[in-house]
């Protein structure tokens, strides 16, 4: 059976499997999909923290039920940074690279020109599951600005590893990395 670490966010207990990203450094795994109560109370908790925002906006695809469920709740739009291009992003949709703990290789993100429109000008929240190295965040804060947008905040349910040290992000908890 697989290690577990056990976590507290939002007042929930959750049990997290922890996986080997390398031979000597393992991860515990959060996922929200299929979680609706977590995500519902984190949403309800980040959005406490974070400061007057015009529009959500999350990478693709972990993050984007925490991104509904807080636009649900703040009554504000949310938009999805996407992994890959689609027709309706137009012909020049912007483009970014980025390369995460939890994926093998380098992706390349995208943000559709009628969403370039919406949030030029706009204050932006940044969200997502879990920050750990911060590169999609960073990412993710590049195609925000390429686009004219005003980044107040980058929220995440969770900082990981040296994440939970920075004073640029707002999170509900650390979640530490398991070296071996």
């Amino acid at each position: 059976m697989a290690e577990r670490y056990s976590i507290k966010i939002a007042g929930l207990e959750r049990q997290l499997t922890k996986y080997a990203v390398s031979d000597t450094l393992d991860i515990a795994a959060f996922i929200l999909f299929g979680d609706t109560e977590i995500t519902i109370k984190a949403s309800e908790e980040l959005l406490k923290k974070v400061p007057e925002f015009d529009y959500i906006v999350t990478p693709e695809a972990k993050s984007i039920p925490l991104a509904y469920e807080m636009a649900r709740q703040s009554g504000k739009p949310y938009l999805v940074i996407r992994k890959g291009k689609k027709v309706y992003m137009g012909k020049n949709p912007l483009e970014v690279s980025v390369k995460s703990i939890t994926t093998a290789a380098t992706q390349k993100l995208y943000l559709g020109e009628e969403d370039v429109l919406a949030i030029k000008g706009k204050r932006v929240l940044i969200v997502d599951d879990v920050i750990s190295t911060g590169e999609s965040l960073v990412a993710a804060q590049e195609i925000v600005r390429k686009a004219g947008g005003n980044i107040v905040a980058s929220a995440a349910v969770l900082a990981e590893g040296d994440a939970s040290e920075r004073d640029d992000i707002i999170f509900l908890e650390p979640l530490p990395l398991f070296f071996k």
